[in-house]
């Protein structure tokens, strides 16, 4: 079995709250990484699975994920008058509260909403997908303070309507209207006003990367904070590429197009170290790039390319154990593979495993749990020799597209599909 080195951050309190470790406070997790802490989780399943606890409905559509904190779970949805975050007893599965996050029924991302709340204290921050950052109070519900992405002039790369999960870093949070005089703004958490913002320069058309020109406006990614040449700054893909910007002050770094498609630019960069880890879908492929010093700023340089027949994630996300990235590979098929990131050589994969479709995923406790687009569950250990399957199993529930990534807190895993919320044991 191989050892995850767990950074130290993963056990720090937020300020003014009284959160676990086994906590999931945010798209991905602590640090975005995807990997949980807990141990002690069931690997004996039954045909249906581990335990399930409950199940609560009446949710709205979504593909939004969950984050919980304590005895509450919150997620987003679409309803007919509104999209709405949403709190859960984690005991229970009954809502608590539900605030509308639009105004009337979105008019982006009308199959369901995308983003998942960020828990930091006592509030919440999300942007509807149809392009406002909002803050609640995580208790209630109330409304704190919202911005309007068309303050930036705010645009979607495509037409899907905003996806991102925004990221608190301290005082500030980070996020990504995409728009001319905004491309990513940094915002005072507590009261939603200025920081700073990012303007892009105006590319034109000089840039068609791989036959495919690229398209000016945020992608479906969330950001990271990456400190690769010893300089602190956040990482995004957007529809122009891969961006680092400076995080004191705002200033953009450097830009990665290759990886760039012109349909829609969405799982989020892996970060390790002075490396990054980037990868699209529609047939584009991935890139391993080196942060380098370069004068008072940073520039990228690419350690190596691997083209869309190698590897390629569309939106099922990657997660880094060990050296290696798991993943689901293929645009539309989600093939369950295995790569040693350093290298890009393929330990394992891509397998014509259970289920079939997009492939999402979530590291603890030694093992990767996959979830495919047909709703089917995959327990695999974590290991680079080859693909060594557990248990599979079909949840209860299952609808349409399953594209909710798994969350696991405090001894649950949650599994959100559209208008429900499963709740399965994996410990006492």
């Amino acid at each position: 079995m191989h050892k995850l080195l767990v950074p130290a951050f993963m056990f720090l309190f937020l300020p003014g709250s009284v959160l676990k470790a086994e906590d999931w406070l945010q798209w991905r997790g602590p640090g975005r990484a995807n990997l949980s802490v807990e141990t002690g989780l069931y690997t004996q399943w039954s045909e249906d699975g581990p335990p399930l606890a409950w199940m609560a409905e009446d949710l709205g559509s979504g593909y939004a994920s969950v984050t919980v904190a304590g005895d509450r779970a919150y997620t987003t949805g679409n309803f007919p008058d509104s999209q709405s975050a949403m709190a859960l007893d984690t005991r229970t599965g009954k809502v608590v509260w539900k605030t509308a996050i639009t105004d009337g029924a979105p008019k982006h991302g009308f199959e369901g909403s995308r983003t998942t709340p960020t828990i930091d204290g006592d509030r919440l921050y999300m942007v509807s997908s149809d392009g406002k950052m909002v803050c609640l109070n995580r208790d209630s519900g109330d409304l704190v303070w919202s911005r309007d992405f068309s303050d930036w002039g705010g645009k979607m790369m495509s037409g899907w309507g905003y996806s991102e999960s925004p990221l608190v870093d301290d005082e500030w949070v980070i996020c990504t209207p995409g728009g001319k005089d905004g491309m990513v703004v940094a915002l005072e958490k507590r009261s939603g006003k200025d920081v700073w913002a990012t303007k892009l320069p105006d590319y034109g058309d000089e840039d068609g990367v791989n036959g495919k020109g690229l398209r000016d406006g945020a992608g479906y990614a969330s950001v990271v904070v990456s400190n690769g040449a010893g300089v602190k700054q956040y990482i995004q893909l957007v529809g122009r590429g891969l961006i680092g910007i400076r995080a004191s002050d705002g200033k953009l770094l450097w830009r990665y197009d290759r990886v760039s498609n012109g349909t829609a630019n969405i799982p989020t960069a892996i970060v390790d170290g002075d490396h990054v880890f980037t990868s699209t879908g529609y047939g584009t492929g991935s890139a391993y790039l080196k942060l380098v010093a370069d004068n008072d700023g940073v520039s990228a340089e690419e350690v190596y390319w691997l083209d869309g027949k190698q590897f390629q994630n569309k939106h099922g996300g990657m997660t880094l154990v060990d050296g290696y990235i798991y993943a689901g590979h293929g645009n539309g098929t989600g093939l369950p593979i295995c790569v040693n990131m350093k290298t890009g050589e393929i330990a394992w994969g891509p397998e014509r495993a259970a289920g079939s479709g997009e492939t999402s995923l979530i590291y603890a406790d030694g093992n990767i749990i996959m979830r495919r687009q047909d709703g089917v569950v995959i327990l695999l250990e974590a290991t680079p020799e080859e693909y060594r399957e557990i248990a599979t199993f079909k949840p209860a529930y299952q609808k349409g597209k399953t594209w909710a990534h798994p969350t696991i807190a405090n001894g649950c895993l949650y599994l959100r599909e559209q208008d429900k919320l499963m709740c399965y044991k994996l410990k006492d």
